[in-house]
């Protein structure tokens, strides 16, 4: 018997790794370092700039504090329980929703009729879109002041430049637009369709574009009117242009602060007061900043439900129709 038959069986080694293990690993690194690369900055971003400040906020409400003394007045809900039972804040709340309402109604029809109008050969189109815009473009600051100076009067002696107009054409006694509590509403209403509708109009535009035109000629041989066809095919081609600009209506007005803030500083007797401006008045204005952070959760939790429900059921053919799977 030799040395060979005496041995054991041989021990092979494992098979060795494909090129094509080696390439696919070398692969994924690569994109999940570009991707870093490229992502990484944005994310650094996003948590230093709103994650973060959205905890702290969230930390800071549960404790009576000015800003400035230690962290050590823990008062759990209280901060919270004092907002939701402050009928300032429901008003400042009904104040926010009543704007999205109006804006929906309002603001949404009116733009999508001005677009349609303009969408047709038109002289001086070009220009009759820049001067449409020019609202939007002016900076808040701006337009709020150029408003409050129109609107302002102490009548019976000194009327303002708008109800010196009204009273040239036979209205004598014009309501006190920025005073009134039943009116300051509308009128801000007024104030705000005036500075946004230009977006939602260039919007509407953009997606005018994209309805083919191939679409229009066929309506015109089957014998439909210009309206029929704006109804039929204009109008249901431009919804997911429509659902985008209400999605950035409703965060808006939401959100809604400097217009007000400059104009009527949320007065008379917090009538025209939104969350935004309830909050600074409450919170940073009298030092009280873990109430003013309560305020902003809150803020941001009505902001954020609605964002996820209107994405839910307003944008998902939307979303869904972005989606598109990886190239095999």
């Amino acid at each position: 018997m030799t040395a060979l038959d005496t041995a054991g069986p041989a021990v092979t080694a494992g098979p060795a790794p494909s090129r094509n293990t080696k390439h696919s690993a070398r692969r994924t690194t690569r994109k999940w370092g570009e991707i870093s690369l490229f992502a990484g900055p944005a994310v650094l971003v996003y948590l230093i700039f709103v994650l973060l400040p959205v905890l702290l906020a969230a930390f800071y409400s549960f404790f009576n504090w000015n800003g400035l003394g230690p962290l050590d007045r823990f008062i759990g809900l209280d901060n919270y329980t004092r907002l939701l039972a402050d009928p300032v804040f429901h008003r400042s709340v009904f104040n926010n929703f009543f704007i999205i309402v109006m804006s929906l109604l309002i603001q949404g029809p009116l733009a999508i009729l001005v677009a349609l109008l303009m969408n047709r050969p038109l002289r001086f189109r070009g220009l009759l879109r820049a001067l449409i815009f020019v609202p939007y473009v002016l900076s808040e600051v701006t337009a709020g002041l150029a408003w409050q100076i129109l609107l302002q009067s102490v009548p019976p002696n000194r009327w303002g430049p708008f109800d010196t107009l009204l009273r040239s054409i036979g209205i004598e006694n014009p309501p006190a637009w920025l005073a009134d509590q039943d009116v300051v509403m509308w009128t801000m209403f007024g104030i705000l369709t005036w500075k946004y509708l230009g977006l939602a109009i260039i919007l509407m535009l953009a997606g005018l574009s994209g309805v083919p035109e191939e679409l229009y000629e066929a309506a015109a041989l089957d014998g439909a009117g210009w309206w029929k066809t704006q109804w039929y095919i204009t109008v249901p081609l431009l919804g997911p242009t429509i659902r985008i600009w209400a999605f950035l209506s409703i965060i808006g007005a939401l959100q809604l602060f400097d217009m007000v803030w400059i104009v009527t500083g949320g007065g008379p007797l917090n009538a025209s007061s939104t969350m935004a401006v309830y909050m600074v008045k409450n919170g940073l204005n009298v030092s009280q900043i873990g109430f003013g952070s309560a305020v902003a959760v809150v803020l941001f939790l009505i902001s954020l439900v609605i964002a996820l429900v209107y994405q839910r059921f307003a944008l998902r053919r939307d979303l869904a129709g972005a989606i598109t799977g990886g190239v095999r």
